[in-house]
């Protein structure tokens, strides 16, 4: 049995060419059944993200299977095939579940690291679980790119610095304070940039957001998103003394906070720290506040260089992800391909015990002078030369699970003896759970 990848991302198609293949989560079933019931398909999931749609699924006749899911893709987007077919990727086999390790694992997002391609991972599965087109194979396949991930994350740092320059502003809040959570935010400006950082403030315990705006309505509906306050903007100078971290991103032709009025309001907060970040371009705070004692401004540029930094260390430890993940496939190929490698011996032996069998019937018919003892010596010889003649390819089909010839192996002794095909799973073999 084989794995087979095929689909596209964001590394080989451009957002037009994404949503136009993208499955809408509400509507799964029917693509899903469509996709299981291809003749040379078994077993199928669909992942379908902003950023990737691929399509995960077993097959005996992995060439036939790849095409056949092309062309699903193609068909059931009324797309044509050959425009869509230069963006598509395909895997098979040991390539197959490095792939889909890796995406779990974030080491193929276009942020190395980021949480939420696992997630949708498991949303996926359950989809394919719900609507019974995940089986046997698939089922412990994914159950095994979970636990990868899983350990990636564990032994890993891959995900432990920020790498957006809103959530590099709460890292740097956070080594500046220690904690957040007794700490107030100033918002000054409404736009998006501002509303991201807000949410990882939250997210991180601050306990009270304040919001200013030139449009004061604009202030008060982002203030509401918040349970914050909005604050009038020619007034927020007169509360900076109540905030601990100021966040601001307008589009001011000229400074709007000045080095004299900050020096004021850290006396006012009796030299306690205060954090002041300034994501706008032209930039919204004069420089010269990063001289004055107890108040860390950083501008956009800075916020970039922390986020460099960190994209690098992800970097470092995704080649320490890429071991583990070696490790893993090794363990999960070795069960994949015993599958049919067990029931392949056991079907070998068989028949050639059927032939042993039949042959010894013949020839003791034609010798019915022959004693027993003369019986259980030609018995014993002829079980010993069917073992003999066996124990060279077995033992071969047994080391090649450990390699990528065992597909190989498999297919050459099952066509060459002709034996029958084997299922997937001894104790499933019809149905998909």
């Amino acid at each position: 049995m084989n794995i087979i990848v095929v689909g596209l991302s964001h590394k080989t198609a451009p957002v037009e060419i994404r949503e136009r293949i993208a499955f809408a989560p509400t509507a799964m079933e029917r693509p899903l059944h469509t996709l299981v019931n291809l003749p040379a398909v078994t077993e199928g999931i669909i992942v379908s993200t902003c950023n990737r749609v691929e399509l995960y699924a077993t097959s005996r006749e992995p060439e036939v299977a790849t095409a056949q899911l092309r062309h699903f893709l193609a068909d059931f987007h009324q797309l044509d095939l050959a425009e869509l077919d230069t963006h598509l990727y395909e895997y098979h086999g040991r390539d197959a579940i490095r792939h889909v390790f890796r995406v779990a694992s974030s080491l193929d997002s276009m942020v190395i690291g980021e949480p939420q391609i696992l997630g949708q991972i498991k949303t996926a599965y359950g989809y394919a679980s719900e609507f019974k087109t995940s089986g046997v194979i698939l089922n412990r396949f994914l159950h095994k790119a979970f636990s990868v991930a899983k350990r990636v994350r564990t032994e890993t740092e891959i995900a432990s610095n920020a790498v957006s320059v809103s959530f590099a502003a709460v890292e740097l809040a956070r080594k500046i304070f220690g904690t957040l959570e007794d700490k107030t935010v100033l918002l000054i400006g409404a736009g998006e940039m501002c509303e991201l950082a807000a949410r990882h403030f939250i997210n991180n315990g601050v306990s009270s957001v304040l919001v200013t705006n030139r449009t004061h309505e604009r202030a008060v509906k982002l203030a509401e998103e918040f349970n914050g306050k909005s604050i009038l903007f020619e007034n927020f100078t007169e509360i900076l003394h109540r905030v601990d971290i100021v966040l601001t991103s307008t589009g001011a032709p000229n400074y709007i906070l000045g080095a004299k009025r900050v020096e004021e309001v850290i006396k006012q907060r009796k030299r306690k720290p205060m954090f002041l970040i300034d994501i706008a371009v032209p930039r919204d705070i004069d420089p010269k506040v990063n001289d004055i004692d107890n108040a860390y401004l950083y501008d956009v540029d800075d916020l970039q260089g922390v986020v460099a930094a960190n994209l690098k260390e992800r970097h470092k430890e995704a080649k320490k992800a890429e071991g583990i993940i070696d490790q893993e496939i090794d363990q999960f190929y070795q069960w994949l391909t015993s599958l049919d490698i067990v029931p392949t011996i056991v079907a070998l032996r068989k028949k050639f015990e059927t032939i042993r069998q039949a042959e010894l019937e013949k020839t003791f018919s034609n010798l019915k002078d022959l004693g027993k003892k003369e019986r259980k010596a030609i018995e014993a010889m002829s079980a010993a030369i069917i073992n003999k003649a066996l124990h060279q390819p077995i033992s071969a089909l047994k080391e090649s699970q450990n390699n990528p010839a065992g597909d190989t192996y498999l297919e050459a002794l099952r066509t060459l003896f002709d034996l029958p095909a084997v299922s997937s799973d001894p104790e499933e073999p019809e149905g998909r759970s």
